[in-house]
């Protein structure tokens, strides 16, 4: 049986953030579907991982972007309609235990304007200025 990996979430109002922390991972598999079911699975010193979630609404994978890290693998997914969703799973109630909020990334939905001056996704940190 496999075992889950914790995986943050935060939102935008066109994205969302899933950090799934699994250091060192192995055969890591992604899937994304338009309709909103995520999926990821992979190994650790020969131990299965693997998470299926079925996301609150459908999502863009053409404009969906991933990252793998040494610590965890961060996919940055477009939503299909730029609005906030209420929740982050389609199923109402108390969500999986693996999944937990990403609060490093976490803004309210009434500071999003202001958020905007954090976000880094088009800075390009290998040009270094000198002093």
């Amino acid at each position: 049986m496999s075992r889950h990996p914790i995986v943050k979430w935060a939102q935008r109002s066109d994205k969302l953030y899933l950090t799934v922390e699994l250091p060192d991972a192995k055969d890591v598999k992604l899937k994304l579907e338009p309709e909103g079911k995520f999926s990821f699975s992979a190994t650790k010193d020969d131990i299965p991982y693997e998470a299926d979630i079925e996301l609150f609404d459908k999502v863009n994978v053409e404009e969906s972007k991933y990252n793998f890290g040494i610590r965890s693998i961060v996919y940055v997914i477009k939503k299909a309609e730029q609005k906030w969703w209420s929740r982050l799973v389609k199923q109402e109630g108390k969500p999986p235990v693996f999944l937990k909020v990403d609060w490093d990334k976490w803004v309210e939905e009434d500071d999003e304007n202001d958020a905007g001056r954090l976000d880094f996704d088009g800075m390009d940190f290998s040009v270094s200025m000198k002093l």
